[in-house]
This record gives C-alpha cells, structure tokens and sequence, in this order.
C-alpha cells in the first residue's frame, strides 16, 4: 500500500532531536519494513505553543488551503499515484490533525491515527478549536493505535466501534543497542577516559532535552534525589543538550562537581555505546508521555528507576525491568536508587530481563506485523466515498 504519512506536531526530518520526532521515523520505517510505501505528505505543523484561539483559527484556515492542494495533486497524479492510506501520527490538542480528515475523505481513503490523546479538560479552555478538530480527527478514524493505556483509557469513549481501537506499544530499533551491549567493556573504557569517570563506581545516566517545562523540572527531580545519597558511591552522566543547560547546572551545583559529568548532545550510534557502558538509568519522567529513552537504556541492558506516571509503566516493568516511584516524591526515588546502588547482582539481572523485554516484544519487527495486520483489515473493510 502507498501511505500519506504526516505528523502535526513535529514533521520526521525536523531539525530538532526528540522523542517525538524518533517515533514518527520509527512508525515510518515500521511500515516500510511490512513492506508498505511511505512518504511524507506534508510538513505542516499545527502545533500551537501559546493558547490563543486567533491563532488557532489561522493555522486551520492554512491547513484546510494545503489540504485542497494536496487533493489536487493527488487526483492529478492518477490512481497509480495515490495513496491508498492517511497515517496521522500525535493528534491532541496543541497539534491537531486537520488535513487527514479533510483528504481522506475527498479521495476516499481509509484515515489512521496513532498516538492520539484527548483531555476532555480543555473544552472550554482557550485550546478549544485544537481540541474538538483533535476529538473530531479521533472520531472519525478508521483505526487508532494508542501507544499506551493511559491514552487508550482517554481516547476509548471517542471510538464508538472497538474493532477500531488499538494498543501498539513503543518500540524501537533494539539490533543497535543490542549490538553496543556485546561490547560494553570498551565502551565503559571510552566513557571513563572521555569523561573523568571512575571505573569503581556505578554510573547512573539520564538522557533527556535540556529545555524548559517538564524536562527541567525532571532534571531539578532528579537532581533533588541523588542529593539524599551522599553516602553511597555513584557518579551521574547527563547526555543532552538545549536552552535550559545553565538552569540544569543550577540544579546539580549543591552535589560535588566530580559526581554529575555533563556529556551533551550524541549521535544515535554513541548514543547506544553511552547507553551500555553505564549501569542504571534515572529519570523522574515528570509528565512524561511514555519515555522512548527508558526503551533505548533497556535495550541496552540497563535498568530503570523511574516515577510510574502515564505511559512509563507500559515501557517499564515494575520489579522486572526497573523500579517505580511514585510521581513526586523524591525520597521514594532515591530510595529505589539506593536499592539498586546497594545489589549489584539483582541490578545485573534486572539489566538482562530489560534486554530480553525489549527484544522479545517491542522492536521494529513487532510494529511492524502490528501495523500490517490492522492496514490490511481497514483496506478490506473501510467504505469511504471520494468526496
């Protein structure tokens, strides 16, 4: 099948590295790898920044003209051309999807979704208009994948027909995590010599944007943490980068200058490398969608602590895989943290269950097959009549 692909928030090739961005590259290459044609359709974003419902009425005024451009491309193309599906990836109130209803049904195409969520919350709030075009695009879908229950439990009473509503778990590419896992040894080698590391100590990592909101109020959360461990012996590596760098360093400045090593931004292939060497993943996940860098440090071996808000317990085994705080409560976070720092041998297996987690269940080939198999059921049942 030929797939229209489109993200409203963030497009795939936008310039500014996310989990959000790595999602929508993941749900691209999934579909490719079952054997479908994908292509962007458009790069426009609706997302909204500031509530402010003039705006709101522009980007939609923009949408509905790119919408009918689209449209007629398409029909000028001929039917070989077409394509013979809409994929929406994150629809939800900020970010909109109003050019996939729009051009699904003028060609007369079957309309998919995944990663909605809806927040009845903001009905009567100034994001008004994104969120009934997000209710309305949900609506109508002839399916939608939600990437954890949470969401699901949110978007369920907007899919009037359960055939239509899915769970299709994060995933990722494991092979090159896997891959950074066999040689962990010269990997830690690397980051000891590169970072001033002790080689003695456990290494604690968080990966994560360095930008204000939930991000730094994460960092301050963790930061807030490890201060309630200045018996035990642990030295922490931040990799990311952003506009609140200086604000995160304000945040860890109370612990000692030889326990937290900025490491900045990395490519995916050090990424992977930084992800293996290391011994335990941290991160507050304060408001956090699901978190695709828990999958990434599980892949690479590594066990999480985390708070269990949202999605994070759809991407962390609790007891299996990592350990759960409950959101907000930082000596509960450190106190896991001291579990894990103080059992070297549960930390280890822990790390191996987390690999085979991620392998077993929620790799590209995974969502692939996923992804199939409802594309191939909607093809077969959806009526849309070109409009």
């Amino acid at each position: 099948m030929r797939i229209a692909f489109y993200a409203p928030l963030k497009p795939p090739r936008h310039e500014i590295p996310s989990g959000d961005r790595l999602m929508a590259q993941l749900l691209m290459r999934a579909l490719a790898t079952a054997g479908h044609e994908v292509e962007v359709a458009s790069e426009f974003r609706s997302y909204d920044r500031t509530p402010d419902g003039t705006a709101q009425e522009d980007i939609r005024a923009r949408a509905e003209v790119i919408a009918d451009e689209l449209v007629a491309t398409y029909q000028d193309a001929g039917p070989q051309a077409r394509p013979d599906a809409w994929f929406t990836y994150h629809v939800y109130y900020r970010a909109p999807d109003f050019l996939g209803p729009r051009i699904s049904n003028r060609l007369g195409i079957p309309y998919l979704i995944a990663e909605p969520s809806f927040a009845p919350k903001r009905a009567t709030g100034p994001w008004r208009l994104g969120h009934e075009a997000a209710g309305a695009a949900i609506a109508t879908a002839d399916a939608v994948f939600c990437l954890t229950r949470h969401d699901l439990a949110c978007v369920q009473p907007l899919v009037t027909t359960p055939e239509r509503l899915h769970l299709l778990p994060p995933f990722l590419d494991a092979e090159p995590f896997a891959a950074a896992l066999r040689h962990r040894d010269p990997a830690r080698r690397a980051l000891a010599h590169e970072l001033g590391l002790s080689p003695g100590h456990p290494w604690l990592l968080a990966v994560a944007m360095v930008r204000p909101g939930d991000k730094l109020a994460s960092y301050r959360a963790l930061a807030a943490a490890l201060e309630l461990l200045p018996d035990l012996k642990w030295q922490l590596v931040i990799v990311g980068e952003g506009e609140a760098r200086e604000a995160v360093e304000v945040a860890f400045a109370a612990l000692p200058a030889e326990r937290v090593h900025f490491a900045g931004a990395r490519a995916a292939e050090a990424l992977a490398q930084i992800y293996a060497a290391c011994d335990l993943y941290v991160w507050p996940a304060v408001n956090e969608a699901y978190g695709m860098a828990f999958l990434e440090a599980q892949a690479a071996g590594l066990p999480v602590v985390a708070c269990g808000v949202r999605g994070v317990p759809d991407v962390v085994r609790d007891g299996e895989t990592g350990l759960l705080a409950p959101a907000g409560d930082a000596a509960a976070f450190a106190a896991l943290i001291r579990r894990l720092l103080g059992a070297s041998a549960a930390r280890r297996h822990m790390g191996e269950r987390a690999s085979r987690f991620v392998a077993g269940s929620r790799t590209l080939g995974d969502a692939a097959r996923a992804l199939d198999r409802v594309l191939r059921e909607v093809a077969g049942s959806t009526h849309r009549r070109a409009s």
